[in-house]
């Protein structure tokens, strides 16, 4: 599915997706590139990103996320967001410890650094737990060297694919319980609770247009359970309460609750509404050491 950017003057997108088969629960990949070329108001020259997300259905296949992004300001000054993580609902020590070495084959001098900013980043206080059970995230990353920037850009994005898809390839013919069937739909509840209330990137796509909700809310997984997800408002700072709250209200009222695409429209919507009201509480989203001017880069 294509979407465009003030009716294609600025550029766009195309998404990829599929879900309810025998492999993916639900999977999406997208490309896109937006610029400004015509507008000297804008701080932002033109950006550049392609995205994977896998929800595979078997729970003993990990669920991946994957984002390689430039981005060029008006000015000429660009850097590069590298995020490669790994996301079991049932933890396979030695897939967890592949994927990683893959990714420090790929970027040796900057993995630990990688490694540790994902981990903050994709930590969730409400649960005293991160999301994946390994993270790699650079965030505006630029040296003095561009080639070699892109290359190592090329060189994280195709480790953590190969290493998924030998890791996928290994784990979606084995049976799976009950027990690890509802696991799976409580891991994937969590996954949409930190999209929605945590994800810096996610809530400033979502500030920033209402072209493409769909595609930027293509992370979350099919199901959730409904009852869990409400069951963790109490853990909540205000008013970050009121926001899941909201959330838990939008999805349909049934056990597992399917993730809709009205209830995607629906989610993009009280996020808007929700951080025009309380601009403070996107001080408490997820951060690292550097956090990225995304909003800014489009005003």
């Amino acid at each position: 599915m294509d979407w465009l950017r003030d009716d294609g003057r600025h550029g766009g997108g195309r998404r990829f997706e599929i879900d309810g088969t025998q492999i993916f629960g639900r999977a999406s990949v997208n490309v896109s590139q937006v610029h400004y070329d015509d507008d000297p108001g804008k701080k932002l020259g033109s950006a550049t990103a392609l995205s994977a997300i896998i929800h595979p259905e078997n729970p003993h296949a990990s669920s991946v996320h994957i984002h390689i992004s430039w981005t060029e300001m008006r000015n000429g000054e660009g850097y590069w967001r590298m995020m490669a993580d790994l996301n079991p609902s049932i933890e396979d020590p030695a897939a967890t410890k592949a994927f990683a070495a893959r990714l420090r084959h790929a970027a040796p001098e900057q993995y630990d650094y990688a490694q540790q900013q994902g981990d903050r980043y994709f930590f969730i206080p409400a649960l005293a737990r991160p999301r994946g059970v390994t993270h790699f995230y650079l965030e505006s990353y630029s040296t003095e060297d561009p080639m070699a920037d892109a290359r190592l850009a090329r060189s994280v994005g195709e480790a953590a694919i190969d290493a998924y898809v030998g890791l996928l390839n290994d784990a979606l013919d084995r049976a799976a319980s009950d027990a690890e069937r509802s696991a799976q739909l409580s891991y994937h509840t969590l996954y949409l609770f930190q999209v929605l209330t945590l994800d810096r990137g996610t809530s400033a796509g979502l500030l920033v247009h209402d072209q493409n909700d769909i595609g930027i809310l293509g992370s979350l997984p099919a199901h959730v359970d409904r009852e869990l997800l409400a069951a963790w408002e109490p853990r909540m700072d205000p008013p970050q309460d009121e926001l899941l709250r909201r959330i838990v209200e939008i999805l349909p009222d049934s056990s597992p609750s399917p993730v809709t695409i009205e209830a995607k429209e629906g989610f993009a919507a009280a996020i808007r509404v929700h951080y025009r009201k309380h601009p403070q509480a996107l001080k408490l989203q997820a951060a690292a050491d550097i956090v990225p001017p995304t909003v800014d880069n489009h005003n």
